[in-house]
């Protein structure tokens, strides 16, 4: 059941919001709703952290593999 706390939506205002919550639910229980609310897992991983892709081996890639703090 949804309650209107305040304000006097349209019927097409409340439809509106309707259909968000229940495609976010059907999403939720598709397994589909990790991509909207990232777990905990998603802040711990190191690879996150890193500014890109590591450099190319060759003749310079000591150079672009260093890091400045």
């Amino acid at each position: 059941m949804i309650r209107v706390v305040r304000g006097n939506p349209t019927p097409e205002e409340l439809a509106a919001a309707v259909a968000v919550m229940q495609a976010r639910a059907a999403a939720a229980a598709a397994g589909a709703g990790s991509d909207l609310t990232p777990g905990p897992g998603a802040w711990s991983d190191p690879a996150r952290t890193v500014p890109g892709a590591p450099p190319a081996p060759g003749p310079r890639a000591w150079r672009t593999s260093y890091w400045p703090a």
